[in-house]
């Protein structure tokens, strides 16, 4: 809105300071200073208002260390997280711009599926919340609308590179004039609808869904759908398996927001993308705004959700940030970096599936289940092993930031 109005203000008026708000660095900066403000500020009023009203969490007894200490602590903390994301975002970012809508939308649907999964646990006293059924319903919808909307929107583009021959002349000593040819990378003038992705570690690291269908129309875009479906269905429930200790997924998605805000600031100007030889998206860059804000919000989250916590995010934020980082690694088409740097939500997800999978097989092979972990998530099963929950939690926010430099230096070894 801010962006809008100050724009008017300084064509119209030429006032003084408001060109500031086209920088996309300043309205940034603002983002994340005012999502900081709000989960700090407003955060302690919605835990006062969460215990007066014993919306408080029903721990089950699990043998773990320091388990029962939690009860009756305030849940659906995520609404701390969505509301210091949402209202900076409407402020600061542009609001005809289609990859801020689409994650807007993105919050709040994930935010109402998480809301409506705690407001079963909390307030009907049914401790499995929202069928499992129900929530993969709501991903896949989102799926589908991201999917589509990516496909369809005129406003979702890329400006495709070429290469074109660039002469050199070299004059030798003897006077003699050497002609060089060599192939210069160069970027189209006009933005092309595609369904390239990026591949990392690879030279001329672009593939297109496409290739998969022949070119078929109808069929890119159902797989292209299919894709969008599967990540958020991943991301989404593993950033929710994470979070199982104070400060965990909080902590963790910190340094992935981060590094996605800085690929969709590179990724939308046309000098760094051409530099780093890159796929160039027009208009991804305001994406860094919604980044920005998200990572506020989230370490201002921080304030009361570190150990030991005041309130917790419930399915209300953490459905909501693995849906986020999901749906914001699509529009800036890094979706295959998901599984390096979203790496923490994929071994805690895996760490699951290896258990569920194979205490199914000795059962039926050997008439009782056996376990690999002593529980799962793994982030459990290192608890179990004696591990103090800080130290555990700390040591998977290191893990994280290693992985997020990793991604990084996907931008240079290829």
């Amino acid at each position: 809105m801010f962006y809008h109005l100050f724009k008017y203000l300084d064509e119209a008026y030429n006032l003084p300071g408001s060109g500031m708000f086209q920088y996309i660095s300043f309205r940034a900066a603002m983002a994340i200073i005012l999502s900081l403000l709000i989960a700090i500020v407003f955060g302690r009023r919605i835990i006062d208002f969460l215990r007066s009203r014993q919306i408080g969490e029903d721990i089950r007894n699990l043998g773990l260390q320091g388990q029962l200490e939690k009860k009756g602590t305030p849940t659906m903390g995520g609404l701390i997280i969505l509301i210091a994301i949402l209202v900076p975002t409407l402020l600061f970012a542009p609001l005809d711009n289609v990859y801020t809508w689409l994650m807007v939308i993105s919050t709040l649907w994930l935010g109402f599926i998480g809301g409506l999964d705690d407001y079963i646990k909390v307030f009907r006293h049914n401790k499995e919340g929202l069928k499992g059924r129900f929530k993969i319903v709501g991903q896949v919808g989102l799926g589908i609308i991201v999917g589509t909307t990516m496909w369809l929107s005129p406003d979702i583009a890329i400006r495709e590179k070429s290469s074109q021959p660039v002469t050199t002349v070299t004059i030798e000593q003897d006077g003699t004039q050497v002609y060089n040819v060599q192939q210069k990378v160069v970027l189209g003038s006009e933005p092309v609808k595609t369904t390239k992705t990026t591949i990392p570690f690879i030279k001329d690291n672009e593939f297109d869904y496409g290739w998969l269908t022949g070119g078929h129309e109808t069929l890119t875009w159902l797989l292209y759908v299919l894709v969008a479906i599967f990540v958020v269905t991943a991301v989404s429930n593993g950033a929710n398996l994470t979070d199982g200790l104070d400060g965990l997924v909080t902590g963790v998605s910190v340094p992935i927001i981060i590094v996605l805000g800085v690929l969709a600031y590179l990724s939308g100007h046309i000098v760094y993308a051409d530099y780093l030889n890159i796929m160039y998206i027009p208009s991804s860059g305001e994406l860094v705004v919604f980044a920005a804000a998200m990572a506020g919000a989230l370490v201002g989250f921080l304030w009361y959700n570190s150990f030991p916590a005041q309130i917790f995010m419930g399915d209300t934020g953490s459905l909501s940030i693995g849906g986020i980082i999901a749906v914001f690694a699509l529009c800036i088409r890094k979706e295959l970096l998901l599984p390096l740097l979203c790496g923490i939500f994929l071994v805690e997800s895996g760490s699951v599936m290896i258990q569920v999978a194979y205490f199914k097989y000795t059962k039926r092979k050997y008439g009782e289940g056996r376990r690999i972990f002593l529980m799962s998530p793994i982030h459990h099963h290192f608890q179990k092993k004696g591990i103090f929950e800080t130290k555990i939690v700390l040591r998977f926010w290191v893990i994280s930031l290693l992985l997020a430099a990793i991604t990084m230096i996907t931008l240079k070894i290829r």
